[in-house]
């Protein structure tokens, strides 16, 4: 039997507040492309063989202002390893904490912290002091790295926390900045030998059931996740330029639009600012785009420029992050021609494991699992429940949640088993079809009524822009049906339209499900992601 790798993480902290034992998933390595190596740096794998690939002189990472080849990125994430452990004094295992939206300077400096040893600790740009803090109280980052423009709320949190000492700007111009510093140093680093199992992440979960969880993942949960849903399902190539809406600091961006892309030897585009729905259809069209990533909703705002403006060389559209609406997939096939691919993941097990694309897409249907994974329909005491029943969705594969000392692990992992919350049922062919988050489940008069399924009918009504659906409690029959509707403009907020849209909901779905009570709002309460904040609404 071969000795285990020791790990290179002098820092113990996170390995300490792993869960016991007992509480881990069970982890499967099944396919011969999953049989890793017992070490290597995740950064190294993807960036420093690059080469060796022959991708070297192709491009990595593009802007406005440049592009970077794999080579040329390999040098800059070097400069600013040694700037990060000559000068900022990091330890392997020291937490990093990272502020910043997507660009080429979040990026290489993502890369730097993780082939360095350390671990990325990335945040949303949007989150505020007060929440800031709850991450660093967590984390307990020993430096941090920030985009000058996100100084200041930064500034705030840290007011309190004098463990959080050194921050350094990146995108910056000043002489201390983290680009002047990199560009003194010499462009070569030896990558931190890491085990495979040392610690390369913690990724906060989007917080749309409240406070966020800090889910670990090692160098080798990156690279098993590299070799699952982009081999078999995304299929990208080298000539692929990338573009999307989630942030770096989310799995789903990290995933689509950092690591996937390097293990195939492709690009991405990050732009000046954050994505409209209209420029980010300008951009894929002006920059060549081929592959795009973003939420349900981002692209039914997307579609109609789309129609107008066409999508160029764009071949492959990504959704996540939350249920896609079939209206919404109908959409945005009637705009450009092009079949969704969707698929469910979770932060806790970094990235998709259930999807389909091209012909292997059902109507209805999430997709199959990901080769590499296996998942199955329970109900509450984990039995698989007969095809075409409603339960909670368990799942098993090489990625698995371990969440950094918190009791809400033995939640989410159950005899080693992976449980996301959501309700799912499988179909006779194998095919997953989504209901609700589990804790989302209607039950009125005894009926199971899923909120995504009667937003659904209530998209494809012509008035609604967007909508939310939760139960809300009733005396009489436990729960009724509550829509919350952001009506497009030109239509009344009005009784009228109240009846309109339930009769709409009646004639489309089983006349049980249609919402008893519609409030018209001017907005929704979403994430930094674009996933509805369901839990708000609920709260209202």
């Amino acid at each position: 039997m071969r000795a285990p790798i020791a790990s290179a993480q002098v820092d113990r902290f996170v390995h300490d507040r792993l869960p016991p034992r007992e509480q881990w998933p069970q982890l499967r390595y099944e396919l011969p492309e999953l049989q890793l190596p017992p070490q290597f740096n995740l950064v190294a794998e993807l960036l420093d063989r690059a080469g060796e690939k022959g991708w070297g002189t192709r491009p990595m990472l593009r802007s406005p202002q440049r592009t970077l080849t794999y080579v040329q990125a390999r040098e800059e994430v070097d400069r600013i390893c040694r700037v990060l452990v000559e000068d900022l004094g990091l330890v392997p295992g020291n937490r990093v904490l990272m502020r910043g939206g997507n660009s080429v300077a979040m990026a290489l400096a993502w890369l730097a912290v993780v082939k360095a040893g350390g671990i990325a600790v990335a945040t949303m740009p949007l989150l505020r002091a007060r929440e800031l803090g709850d991450i660093i109280d967590k984390a307990q980052p020993a430096l941090a790295l920030c985009d000058a423009k996100l100084l200041d709320e930064l500034e705030l949190a840290r007011k309190e926390r004098p463990g959080l000492r050194t921050v350094v700007r990146f995108n910056a111009a000043e002489a201390d900045g983290l680009e002047a510093r990199a560009a003194q140093k010499r462009p070569f680093f030896a990558a931190c030998p890491t085990a495979a199992d040392d610690i390369a992440l913690l990724a906060f979960t989007s917080g749309t059931t409240g406070k966020p969880k800090a889910a670990v993942h090692t160098h080798r949960d990156v690279l098993a996740a590299c070799e699952a849903w982009p081999r078999h399902v995304l299929r990208a190539t080298p000539e692929d330029i990338v573009v999307g809406s989630p942030p770096l600091a989310f799995t789903f961006g990290l995933g689509g639009l950092l690591m996937f892309p390097m293990w195939a030897g492709a690009s991405v585009y990050f732009p000046d600012g954050p994505y409209t729905p209209e420029n980010m259809i300008r951009t894929i069209r002006d920059v060549g785009a081929t592959i795009c990533y973003t939420a349900p909703t981002f692209y039914r705002q997307a579609a109609p420029f789309a129609r107008e403006l066409g999508i160029g060389k764009l071949r492959t559209s990504v959704s996540a992050g939350e249920g896609l609406p079939d209206a919404t997939r109908q959409l945005w096939k009637d705009a450009t021609g092009l079949e969704m691919l969707d698929g469910i993941g979770a932060t806790e097990m970094f990235h998709i494991f259930i999807s389909s694309a091209g012909a292997e897409v059902r109507r209805g249907a999430v997709g199959k699992v990901v080769p590499g994974y296996t998942a199955k329909v329970v109900d509450d005491e984990g039995r698989e429940v007969p095809r075409g029943t409603i339960g909670k969705l368990a799942v098993i594969g090489p990625t698995g949640c371990k969440y950094l000392e918190d009791p809400r692990q033995a939640n989410y992992v159950k005899d080693g088993w992976n449980y996301p919350g959501d309700a799912f049922l499988q179909d006779a062919d194998g095919y997953f079809i989504y209901q609700a988050r589990a804790d989302d489940m209607i039950i009125t008069s005894g009926y199971n009524v899923g909120g995504p399924e009667v937003e659904d009918a209530l998209l494809k009504h012509p008035a609604v822009a967007e909508c939310g659906v939760v139960g809300k409690p009733d005396e009489e029959r436990g729960m009724i049906v509550k829509a919350y509707c952001v009506l497009k403009p030109g239509h009344q907020a009005d009784a009228a339209m109240v009846r309109t849209l339930q009769d709409h909901v009646k004639a489309m779905i089983a006349p049980f499900k249609y919402p008893r009570e519609i409030e018209f709002v001017a907005s929704l309460p979403r994430t930094e992601t674009g996933k509805l904040q369901r839990f708000k609404l609920r709260q209202l």
